[in-house]
């Protein structure tokens, strides 16, 4: 069935219409919802062309400003949803913890300072929550050296004792998913997942010749600073521009650099997933440290933390919830999804439930979704486009779903930079797209002068980058002559702002 027509579009009619209606708009400018059969023809040519240039399976859902249906195919069909699941998650963390909510990274201890000489008296612990942020790859966020810095201001210049690491929600130990499938684990967009999360656990190296024939290469570029110390450099600097380079991991968290560097060749820069947490953790704590002026001697022996008798030392705090999840979105990130959902179900082992269990609370659908993870990145998750229709509809009226639209990548921006050509303004699309090897998805709300479409569009099959392309094609034919969607008042009063930080290429998403 490729339309939905007459009482089939009255089945399909939400609840919340009404209160959707009464709310006004979410587009710039108030209008009747779209349902003539101009935009039922345009679906109808985009879909034949579709089908054809991506045979496989399809599930559309495409509904006006107000929730009602106005053409499908297989609407309430669960699919895989790839990383639209991110839309779920943001929702669901964000009704739980608010806009503002912020997470902490913190330096515990119990003792006191030695005011000869500067000698801290007692035991210390890195108190790592899982702050997507802490040490953010080219952009701003805490950072270890913030810490260190503020134990230097009270006088601190001399640490002992091995670095233990605690969280609030348990264990601080990093782990896969156990849903993901391996052959993700360790790739990219597929890094441990925990509290000892540091520059989303991944790190990058640049790496150039030395200043003359034979000598070693050199580590010209680090992130997080102190990565640079996981590196045995091997590598000689030879003659010429020609470089032979390749960078080996040896077991226990670190690299080998082996080859040859050409003496006038560019510095190579090699990105790799962090596979000890703790081994990166603690050369970017030695190095930050250093900095701040305090020498630290990683002797084993002292005592664990006394609960009754823990002070914080230092404390630095990750950037507000929109913030994080805004830009967990626009880039797709897999990690910062997982540590959302984890952040919201207080480290509840049945956190995907609970994801579950709210999506269908908010669609009213039981049957159309079943979520085991936070990110989308498993094959297992599976959600109907009704039912992304139906949630994109009603979360925003919901206590959690103030300004949501708000959260989602706008078109031309993060895994929507596709979309920069072809509207007349920025703010038409907000959406989240998704992307595996057999899926391709995108969900969200276009803004048009007559008002605002919502549409779910689902490809699972074998040509997903054919079918992303027919994907953004609709987008475009619908929003040619659309309007931005835009926040309203309740969203400046919470303070936020459309503004978006500038933000480098997006490399393809999983």
């Amino acid at each position: 069935m490729r339309q939905v027509r007459g009482s089939l579009r009255k089945r399909f009619s939400l609840v919340a219409a009404s209160v959707f209606l009464a709310a006004g708009s979410l587009c710039a400018q108030n209008h009747a919802p779209p349902a003539g059969p101009t935009i039922q023809q345009q679906l109808d040519t985009w879909f034949k062309r579709a089908s054809r240039a991506a045979p496989g399976e399809w599930g559309i859902a495409v509904a006006n400003q107000s929730g009602q249906m106005i053409w499908g195919v297989n609407p309430t069909k669960p699919m895989i949803p790839a990383s639209t699941v991110k839309l779920f998650t943001t929702g669901f963390a964000r009704t739980v913890l608010g806009g503002d909510a912020r997470r902490l990274t913190r330096v515990r201890g119990s003792g006191s300072v030695d005011p000869q000489t500067g000698t801290w008296l007692g035991t210390w612990a890195l108190e790592l929550n899982g702050d997507p942020s802490l040490e953010r790859p080219g952009r701003s966020g805490p950072t270890l050296f913030d810490l260190a810095r503020q134990l230097s201001d009270r006088g601190i210049r001399r640490l002992s004792g091995p670095m233990s690491v605690v969280s609030v929600d348990g264990s601080a130990e990093n782990r896969y998913p156990s849903v993901w499938s391996p052959r993700h684990w360790g790739r990219i967009f597929a890094p441990l997942i925990g509290p000892m999360t540091l520059h989303e656990n991944v790190v990058t190296i640049g790496v150039g010749p030395g200043n003359r024939l034979k000598a070693p290469a050199l580590v010209v570029h680090e992130a997080p600073d102190g990565a640079g110390e996981l590196v045995v450099v091997r590598a000689q600097t030879v003659a010429g521009k020609r470089s032979r380079l390749h960078l080996d991991p040896t077991g226990d968290g670190r690299w080998v650099l082996g080859g040859k560097i050409g003496i006038r060749a560019r510095a190579h820069y090699y990105t790799r997933v962090v596979a000890d947490s703790r081994v990166l953790l603690q050369a970017a704590w030695a190095k930050a440290l250093k900095r701040a002026g305090i020498n630290w001697i990683p002797s084993p022996g002292l005592s664990a933390l006394k609960p009754t008798e823990v002070t914080t030392l230092a404390e630095v705090t990750s950037q507000s919830f929109d913030t994080l999840a805004s830009e967990i979105n626009r880039r797709s990130v897999n990690l910062g999804a997982e540590l959302l959902l984890r952040w919201a179900a207080g480290g509840d082992a049945r956190a995907a439930d609970r994801l579950t269990a709210h999506v269908q609370q908010i669609t009213g659908d039981q049957t159309g979704v079943h979520l085991v993870d936070g990110s989308g990145l498993s094959g297992e998750d599976r959600a109907a486009p009704w039912t992304f229709v139906s949630y994109l509809a009603r979360f925003p009226f919901s206590p959690g779903g103030r300004n949501f639209p708000q959260l989602l990548p706008a078109n031309g921006t993060g895994t929507l930079y596709r979309l920069a050509n072809g509207f007349p303004d920025q703010g038409v699309v907000r959406a989240k797209t998704g992307t595996l090897g057999n899926a391709a998805t995108i969900s969200g709300y276009l803004g048009r002068p007559d008002g605002v479409l919502i549409l779910s569009l689902m490809y699972n099959g074998p040509r997903v980058y054919a079918a992303k392309i027919q994907e953004m094609q609709l987008f475009r034919l619908l929003g040619a002559n659309g309007v931005s969607i835009h926040s309203d008042s309740v969203f400046d009063q919470m303070g936020g702002t459309e503004a978006e930080p500038a933000e480098p290429k997006p490399t393809p998403e999983p």
